[in-house]
């Protein structure tokens, strides 16, 4: 199962949402760094299997933006089976997405004293604390996360972890992460462009501009992010009338967009 945070939305770079998603297996079903045999449709209890369900339903509404429904559903899985992990860490993205901190960070503590090994948890847990500028505490989860076996989701993690670290200044740190996700998924525009951008804030313009024109040369992958930046790494390299021709490419396709906005009124070195 997979569950969207909305908190993405506050990322001060260009993090999109694919990064705090928190893959599970099903609820109910043990990981397999546990060692222990998996359990089927058959072994479920029917509390179980109606918790899964609510479960599902939560997800379902929460990725929908149906907030207080998704809440209400994931209380009645909780009801129906106290001890399901998953069922707390989708309490604790929904809290956190209402803004409630506190209930979201009992809500991830309380999913990690059920499963202390839970990466997914950990994950969300760890962008949480980041969002709240907990930076030091946040990278720890990371850590946890990636640090446990047979973890599958390494690559979002580390993304997380890397914009966390340019979010707290650290910049060289951010860059090695980034660098390291980059190595695991080059295929990645999100990776791509939040490398660019650590880059251009660290004035390496060449090796900035190498990343995001990997991004702008496919029409699928260009976004007016992803054209801001690299007018933004031209104008601050000197190239002035070449930001210029992006910045008109950006006013064509995105005339509406905070980016062309911030194109008219020059802010290249924000």
């Amino acid at each position: 199962m997979r569950y969207l945070s909305l908190a993405a939305q506050a990322c001060a770079l260009l993090l999109c949402a694919e990064a705090l998603t928190a893959c599970k297996t099903a609820p109910g079903a043990a990981s397999p760094s546990e060692g222990k045999d998996r359990v089927t449709a058959s072994d479920q209890t029917e509390a179980s299997k109606r918790a899964n369900v609510r479960l599902q339903l939560a997800s379902a509404y929460f990725a929908d933006g149906q907030l207080t429904t998704a809440l209400d559903e994931v209380k009645q899985a909780i009801v129906a089976d106290p001890k399901m992990t998953e069922a707390f860490n989708m309490r604790g993205l929904i809290y956190a997405a209402l803004g409630d901190d506190a209930l979201a960070d009992d809500s991830f503590r309380h999913a990690l004293q059920l499963n202390p090994r839970d990466a997914d948890v950990m994950h969300n847990y760890g962008w949480f604390l980041c969002m709240q500028k907990h930076y030091a505490e946040a990278n720890a989860q990371f850590q946890q996360a990636l640090a446990q076996p047979q973890y599958r989701d390494a690559t979002r993690t580390l993304l997380a972890q890397g914009v966390c670290e340019a979010r707290a200044g650290q910049l060289a740190e951010a860059e090695a992460t980034l660098q390291r996700a980059f190595a695991l998924d080059s295929a990645s525009p999100v990776i791509a462009i939040n490398l660019s951008e650590v880059l251009l804030r660290r004035g390496e313009y060449e090796r900035a501009r190498f990343y995001v024109r990997r991004i702008n040369a496919s029409p699928q992958q260009s976004t007016s992010q992803s054209l801001w930046l690299a007018a933004r790494i031209e104008y601050r390299s000197g190239n002035v009338q070449l930001a210029n021709d992006i910045g008109q490419q950006l006013l064509s396709r995105y005339p509406k967009s905070p980016e062309a906005t911030a194109y008219q009124q020059g802010r290249f070195n924000e």
